[in-house]
């Protein structure tokens, strides 16, 4: 079992950048795939970003490849969300996801164990 905790939101202009951090309990955190994901007021999960157990892979969609990367450091136990060029439609509560297994997946359902989310807030 592994507990997941986010940090890093807050309020910052269009245009500004934040990195987002998830900090994970025990001892396997390098047998799980990570994802971020967020989640907007009347909108579905959105799935933002997803990283291998070794960080070999990654996953960004094309919708955010070029102002979001996603990294993890398994030594500290801690997936990281960059952000940068934030836009005022990046504004929604970020979660960070693992789930056994080699690699992410784009599914939320496909996540065991979720964070409680941090809020981002990008002002116009």
């Amino acid at each position: 079992q592994v507990q997941l905790v986010e940090s890093g939101g807050g309020l910052v202009q269009a245009g500004g950048s934040l990195r987002l951090s998830c900090a994970a309990s025990g001892r396997t955190f390098n047998t799980y795939g990570m994802g971020w994901f967020r989640q907007a007021p009347g909108k579905e999960r959105e799935f933002v970003g997803g990283i291998s157990r070794n960080g070999e892979s990654t996953h960004i969609p094309d919708s955010l490849k070029g102002r979001f990367t996603i990294s993890r450091d398994n030594a500290k136990n801690v997936v990281y969300l960059q952000m940068n060029s934030l836009k005022p439609e990046d504004t929604a509560v970020y979660y960070c996801a693992a789930r056994s297994g080699t690699s992410y997946r784009i599914s939320p359902r496909a996540y065991d164990y979720w964070g409680e989310g941090t809020q981002v807030t990008v002002s116009s």
